[in-house]
């Protein structure tokens, strides 16, 4: 799959497409359906499946204080979209300039002049250009203009209801993964490098690893239950954490795991002949726990933690997950 980072980068080689357009957050089955549609109608006219995607997403610029928490990072976002079969992605870097482009700039300088575009699949709510003053209806004005297909996306529900961002983030703040799995196709998981933290695990005996987030909020707060892979590691079970940590007075939103049963030549994690420092990880969540709390000092912090190891191993044992039968 192509990346094309920037409206500037685009080159003649990128023209001829069958594309569509949004945030993608999450690849859930709804997302999937157009991806399908898209790759479809690609496949059919030999040419490029295209996604045209924003960074940041639009109301994290306009309002970041208030932006819903992401479900994917952009480098798992393009890692999906790869997999669904996507050829190529526009990633645009989402600005004052590009907010101040009307919706005829939006469709010639994008649609038609930088992408070359031959059929377009969007959802007939679709908003566009300075003021949002482009919608669905316009589009098709457009494709008439320009030569150019605008179709729109057929609703995907399940239980009755619209599959979309919002309500899998509803699920997940309810703690019901299950749903949660169903909607997105996958447990929801979450990736990132890790990194050095405070090493208070360490001095509690029960040694973490620390991803960075690398968003503005965290869809998830809390105790969980969940299997860790990448790096050597599939499908192990660990208990994370996810919050701030107050009782140690931290601000800062983090996601914390405690391996299960991991074994390295040193008895700490990340000192031993197999680091994980610096490795990239995802962190699959099954299973909620409990809220976060702030503790008096670190021995009832370490009395609760060793609690929640033992809740994680009860839920493993009872679930029958392990880290092949997943």
């Amino acid at each position: 799959m192509r990346l094309i980072r920037g409206i500037h980068n685009l080159r003649d080689a990128h023209r001829g497409c069958v594309a569509t357009i949004g945030n993608f957050d999450g690849v859930h089955q709804g997302h999937q359906r157009i991806l399908d549609q898209v790759i479809a109608e690609a496949r059919r006219r030999g040419l490029k499946a295209t996604v045209m995607l924003f960074e940041p997403q639009p109301q994290e610029f306009f309002a970041p204080e208030r932006a819903p928490a992401r479900l994917m990072s952009l480098r798992d976002k393009l890692i999906a979209l790869r997999e669904a079969g996507v050829d190529q992605v526009l990633c645009v870097h989402f600005d004052e300039r590009f907010r101040s482009l009307s919706a005829e700039a939006f469709v010639k300088s994008l649609l038609v002049e930088g992408l070359g575009v031959e059929y377009l699949v969007v959802g007939d709510d679709f908003r566009f250009g300075c003021g949002r003053d482009g919608d669905f209806a316009y589009l098709q004005q457009a494709g008439e203009q320009f030569g150019f297909a605008v179709t729109d996306t057929a609703t995907c529900e399940i239980d009755g209801k619209r599959v979309s961002s919002t309500r899998v983030r509803e699920a997940l703040s309810a703690g019901d993964f299950a749903l949660a799995e169903r909607l997105l196709g996958r447990p929801f998981a979450i990736s990132g490098r890790v990194r050095h933290g405070d090493k208070i695990g360490r001095t509690l005996a029960l040694p973490t690893v620390n991803l960075a987030l690398k968003r503005l909020q965290s869809p998830l707060s809390g105790v969980f239950a969940v299997t860790v892979s990448g790096a050597g590691l599939e499908d192990q079970p660990g208990a994370a954490n996810m919050g701030t940590r107050p009782t140690v007075n931290g601000t800062e939103n983090r996601l914390e795991v405690h391996l299960l049963d991991y074994v390295e030549e040193s008895s700490d994690v990340g000192l031993g002949k197999d680091s994980l420092y610096g490795k990239h990880l995802t962190v699959a969540f099954r299973h909620y726990v409990r809220a976060e709390e702030k503790f008096a000092d670190l021995d009832q912090l370490k009395t609760a933690i060793e609690q929640d190891v033992q809740a994680v191993r009860a839920y493993f044992e009872k679930t029958g997950l392990s880290k092949t039968g997943l």
